[in-house]
């Protein structure tokens, strides 16, 4: 597993790095949807990350964001975001991460969250704990909700379907201390796991924006669900995150 995690180390370093050299500069931004970006920056870290990991490991599958690497097949298959947060960085604002994560026959075994303007670089290898640059991480012990500071997001179509979040999003927002939408999902799940956040709910994802961050927090001690509170897959695109304490109570909120 530590080979494995070295990769995806050296693979989110190298993208981290040409995102914060291209911030603030001008950059090709394309459209995969009336408000879904791309931009030239997400394409070649994906395929830096992708080039590194192939290298070493080249019987590896690829499920990634950017572009279709053909079927998936083998038991070993890397899970990337090349740069999660694609909306902040095309405006400029310096929240987004690198997110990589293997997944060994349907198990989440290596995730890792690269932040490259904080250099904050969230590790986790299952069973092994997770881990904020050498120092070991542990959700926060903060109850009731009332008391605690939650995350979420709102899919980008949400103009025009009703799973948009705003119902769930008003129903918290009167229920906690207070609520943060940054925009990008890996990084509120590794805050979860670092204790910043007490918990995070979100819908309408994608594997690669949950696949590290929920095992940085299932190994930082806390729980990750489905909204029903059944045990999550990647391949859910609806998730629950918290400190474990409060995650019955956000569940009967959502249920709603």
């Amino acid at each position: 597993m530590h080979n494995y995690l070295e990769a995806a180390i050296d693979a989110a370093r190298i993208a981290g790095e040409l995102q914060r050299s291209r911030l603030w500069s001008d950059i090709d931004i394309r459209f995969k949807g009336e408000t879904d970006l791309v931009t030239e920056v997400d394409r070649a870290c994906e395929e830096r990350i992708v080039s590194l990991l192939l290298s070493r490991f080249p019987d590896h599958d690829i499920l990634a964001e950017e572009n279709d690497y053909g079927e998936l097949k083998g038991s070993h298959r890397w899970i990337i975001d090349p740069l999660d947060g694609t909306t902040n960085y095309a405006h400029g604002f310096p929240w987004f991460a690198v997110s990589i994560a293997l997944e060994i026959e349907g198990d989440i075994r290596v995730g890792v969250v690269y932040q490259p303007v904080l250099d904050e670089l969230f590790t986790a290898v299952k069973g092994e704990g997770a881990w904020l640059n050498g120092e070991r991480l542990a959700v926060s012990r903060r109850q009731p909700l009332r008391q605690c500071l939650l995350a979420t997001g709102f899919p980008y179509d949400g103009t025009c379907d009703n799973e948009n979040n705003l119902d769930h999003f008003c129903r918290f927002q009167l229920a906690v201390r207070g609520i943060r939408r940054a925009g990008a999902a890996a990084l509120d799940l590794a805050y979860v796991a670092a204790g910043r956040l007490d918990g995070y709910w979100e819908c309408k994802l994608k594997p690669w924006d949950m696949a590290a961050g929920e095992l940085l927090v299932s190994e930082a001690g806390g729980r990750v669900t489905n909204h029903s509170g059944e045990p999550h897959s990647v391949y859910d695109h609806r998730i629950v995150a918290s400190n474990g304490l409060i995650h019955e109570a956000m569940l009967e909120l959502l249920a709603r």
